[in-house]
């Protein structure tokens, strides 16, 4: 092919663009020359080109020093250890794995230097003649990159210190960075440190993981045409991106192909050959991986992103080995216990919501007005009715949406209240379909475990637990007119209930009148104090209740507060951090306790909370998970089955778990499984019980009494809270079926033995909102369920949950 033609269009296009720039400079000359004579006129155009060098000069300091390019391909990122010694993830400056260049495919190498700069052996950093030759196709309107490999990698490598503004001072900086490079490094290791860093989209840097993202390959197995593929994507990723633009990518990768004709790296015959052969991408996306605990990674790395900004580490860079609080074995019975339980929940919920998923439901019809299929049929004209109804039309449309609203969520902590470190951390049901962290993130209503603040409040100003209050109906004025009226679910029995036996079986009407004694206001100080600090609490009656949403972690700290003796320790991720010699850099102490309730009034509210697992709606911690150790803890369940809660102490491990739905118009539709007691519960019996087991937990740690006596009155006084709490039951569960039968006429159907018995005591309907925001509750059913008997059939071949080993 004769270049002479082109050369000579490119050189005319040069003039036309030049001629009227040269006939001003031309005149500009000769004013000069006028001015200062000829000998002051070439001197002054000969400082033109020192006065660039000189500024060359003084770029230099604010260009990357020689140490940071040598820490730049040598950069190594933090380990996150756990606290029995297992690694649990690392954090890496960005998703790729550094491969040598002896372990990449050869004519990668090839098609890269033959298309991006075929002189790269030649020059030492910068390509004079590609330099000049692009500022001659720039000046005749056919903008060139006139960048070598060298000089992509600087600016790769130090965006932020070369810039990316198109100016000379760019360009300067970009040059001399080049040549320190060149200075320091062969040509193998530059292109092995280019090919490691240049990003590919989707979250892919670097050779290899390109390789794994669009062809499911490692980079020593990439073909010539797959690796033509990547390096055509260099000169734009978006614009040639094989998976949304694939004609692009290919007429690119042909390009790439000639250009290895053209320097003698491929032959002309196989060229041929291959040129018309598709892209055949295996494309799949490379997340990083976080490990076991996701959600907990992602909050350490916040927290360790500013401790290496104060301390001047890179987090990314310096090889930082970071020990934590997390246990590794109680964080995979974590991982265990949540999906195990939520495998079972979901499948109430998709029996649930396969039948009435439809336009008829309030809730799926609001649902359905946010879908993106609904607007768009709104954006054609439809009137909303018209929209739902061809929406509701679309199976597949609905069948997702289903699928994405009614996906159950679930997050569980567990920390040691002796110390405030977190020992494991469960934030979702999974990390890749949900990254939403119901730990720390979620604010949700506690329900009913929101209620040993109260009755902390109420031995703090000197009630005892033997005191006594009345089931009764309570009125309580909110103000404006409104009336709240707490419930239970039943009538109110009018006996005459212990504070003990009041919180064991979770009693609505009792704590509103406790709330009313001792003063929301107080209460709520108490809660903040104990620790939940970042949720604002509603100073109301209603609070007693649990209607001010909370988080998880807030709530699971609290507790950690009663279970460490009444006082507060703030939580805490890390214990020392170390350099990659192991040379410590920083030990991290437990926060100072802030003492919050006195030791009395806390080891009484311990207490009084070992009923509601001894005998309370708690039992199944007993029952069914065979835990004998000293445990206290209390059960939640929000309005319409929302939320469901569990929160478990024992002296040495504090546990808690809430389960629900993003949307907390979706429930489970199912009283039974609704409960705190029946989705947050199993998950919590299962990790306590694998942590006894293990000795995580010392499973004989007890909570002492503060000046408790000798042992004999101790042995008697339990003995008889015991005898009371048995009695205590079975006087409540006859009354429990009296009432049933008054009400209904026939016996209370007897529970099946292949799931969770019902408890028959007030917990099973939720708190009820004060009265300004109050959603009347289902009724108790007085014929049998259909739903609930579909749901019992498909659960009826499912053993009860048993601990697994660890």
């Amino acid at each position: 092919m004769n270049p002479l033609p082109s050369i000579a269009a490119a050189l005319r296009g040069l003039y036309s663009r030049l001629a009227p720039a040269g006939t001003a400079w031309c005149v500009a000359a000769g004013r000069l020359v006028r001015r200062l004579g000829w000998r002051g006129a070439g001197l002054a155009l000969a400082a033109l080109p020192a006065l660039l060098l000189l500024y060359a000069l003084l770029l230099i300091p604010f260009t990357p020093a020689i140490s940071d390019i040598r820490k730049a391909a040598t950069e190594q990122p933090a380990q996150i250890m756990s606290a029995d010694g297992k690694r649990l993830t690392e954090f890496k400056r960005s998703n790729r794995v550094w491969v040598e260049l002896k372990d990449m495919a050869p004519h990668v190498i090839d098609a890269l230097i033959a298309t991006e700069d075929h002189r790269f052996r030649e020059h030492f950093g910068l390509d004079w003649r590609r330099t000049a030759s692009s500022a001659l196709h720039t000046l005749a309107g056919d903008r060139q990159g006139g960048s070598t490999l060298t000089q992509q990698l600087a600016r790769n490598l130090y965006p932020e210190e070369i810039g990316r503004a198109p100016t000379l001072t760019r360009k300067l900086k970009e040059a001399i960075t080049a040549f320190k490079i060149e200075a320091i490094y062969s040509k193998d290791e530059i292109l092995e440190t280019y090919l490691n860093t240049v990003p590919f989209l989707y979250n892919a840097y670097g050779i290899e993981m390109a390789a794994r993202t669009y062809f499911d390959r490692s980079a020593d197995r990439l073909d010539l045409l797959q690796g033509a593929t990547l390096v055509g994507m260099l000169k734009g990723n978006s614009y040639y991106n094989p998976v949304l633009n694939p004609e692009r990518a290919l007429q690119r990768r042909n390009t790439v192909l000639a250009q290895m004709v053209k320097r003698g790296k491929l032959s002309a015959e196989r060229y041929a050959a291959l040129k018309a052969r598709p892209l055949r991408l295996e494309f799949e996306r490379q997340s990083e991986s976080l490990g076991p605990a996701p959600h907990f990674a992602q909050q350490l790395r916040r927290w360790l992103i500013g401790w290496a900004d104060r301390k001047g580490y890179n987090l990314y860079a310096d090889g930082l080995v970071v020990h934590t609080t997390l246990d590794a074995r109680l964080q995979a019975a974590a991982n265990q216990a949540v999906a195990r339980q939520g495998a079972r929940l979901q499948s109430v919920a998709d029996a649930g919501w396969r039948r009435s998923w439809n336009a008829q439901d309030p809730t799926v019809r609001e649902i359905m007005r946010a879908a993106p299929e609904y607007q768009a049929a709104r954006a054609e004209g439809l009137d909303d009715a018209q929209a739902l109804k061809k929406l509701q039309a679309d199976r597949a449309a609905m069948g997702r949406l289903r699928e994405q609203k009614t996906r159950l969520q679930a997050g569980l902590l567990a920390l040691d209240p002796r110390n405030g470190h977190v020992l494991a951390w469960v934030g979702s049901r999974g990390y890749e379909q949900d990254a939403f962290d119901h730990v720390q993130q979620a604010r949700r209503q506690p329900g009913s475990t929101f209620k040993p603040f109260v009755y902390g409040e109420a031995l703090r100003q000197g009630l005892r637990p033997d005191d006594k209050r009345q089931d009764r109906e309570v009125e309580i004025d909110v103000g404006h007119g409104e009336i709240w009226r707490p419930r239970d679910g039943g009538p109110p029995s009018g006996r005459e209930l212990s504070l003990r036996e009041a919180l064991a079986y979770s009693k609505n009407t009792i704590t509103a009148q406790l709330v009313q004694e001792v003063g929301a206001a107080k209460v709520a100080k108490l809660a903040r104090a104990m620790g939940v600090r970042q949720s604002k609490l509603e100073a109301v009656p209603s609070l007693a209740l649990g209607t001010s949403p909370v988080s998880l972690k807030e709530m699971v700290s609290a507790y950690g507060t009663i279970a460490n003796g009444g006082s507060y320790i703030e939580p805490v991720f890390v214990t020392r951090i170390e350099n990659r010699q192991g040379q410590l850099l920083e030990e991290f102490e437990p926060a100072t306790p802030e003492a919050v309730l006195d030791p009395r009034t806390t080891w009484e509210l311990y207490d009084l909370m070992r009923g509601v697992v001894n005998r309370g709606t708690g039992r199944a911690i007993r029952s069914q998970y065979g835990i004998r150790a000293d445990v206290a803890g209390k059960t939640g369940t929000t309005q319409d089955y929302a939320d469901g809660w569990f929160i478990l102490m024992h002296p040495q491990l504090v546990t808690g778990a809430w389960v629900g739905f993003n949307n907390s118009r979706i429930t489970l539709r199912s009283e039974h499984w609704g409960q705190g007691a029946y989705s947050a519960l199993p998950m919590v019996g299962e990790l306590t019980s694998r942590a006894l087991r293990a000795r995580i937990a010392d499973p004989r740690a007890h909570f002492e009494e503060p000046d408790s006596g000798n042992w004999l009155s101790r042995l008697w006084r339990d003995a008889g809270d015991w005898l009371l709490g048995q009695w205590s039951g079975i006087w409540n569960d006859l009354a429990g079926l009296w009432e049933e039968w008054l009400r209904t006429g026939k016996p209370a159907r007897a529970p099946s033995s292949e799931v969770p018995v019902r408890d028959a005591l007030p917990e099973l309907v939720p708190e009820e909102l004060p009265a300004e925001e109050v959603i009347s509750p289902p009724p108790l059913p007085t014929e049998p369920d259909p739903l609930q008997e579909k749901i019992d059939q498909i659960l009826s071949n499912e053993a009860a949950p048993t601990p697994a080993q660890p």
